[in-house]
């Protein structure tokens, strides 16, 4: 199950890769307002939605019992990420707000992930 495990927490760890790659992309398209919702965003918020969620049920499976307080937030900021994704990524110039808006909402997800223990 370990193994199992650390498979998925690899995956979660490539989704926020790709979440944050996606932001970190547009960071020289800033001073322009050409920045866009790329689709690296979309996916790799979906790839942290989807393993976080298996490997919740993985932990509880293997008996250890994750904090669900921590885990409810960050499903939360998750989920507005994933909304801002959504309505925004098919529009030409979403604005620099939203695309910022997306980047530090996954810096606060990286920082609930690494520093609430």
């Amino acid at each position: 199950m370990s193994e199992l495990i650390d498979f998925f927490v690899a995956l979660h760890i490539i989704g926020i890769a790709a979440l944050l790659g996606g932001f970190l992309t547009q960071m020289k398209s800033f001073k322009s307002g050409d920045v866009r919702v790329v689709p690296a965003m979309l996916h790799g918020a979906l790839t942290m939605l989807v393993t976080g969620v298996l490997l919740v049920g993985f932990n509880e499976m293997n008996h250890s019992h994750p904090n669900m307080i921590k885990i409810g937030i960050k499903i939360v900021v998750l989920v507005v990420i994933l909304g801002l994704i959504y309505v925004n990524r098919s529009e030409e110039k979403p604005g620099k707000g939203v695309v910022g808006a997306i980047g530090g909402l996954t810096l606060v997800n990286i920082f609930i992930a690494t520093l609430w223990q």
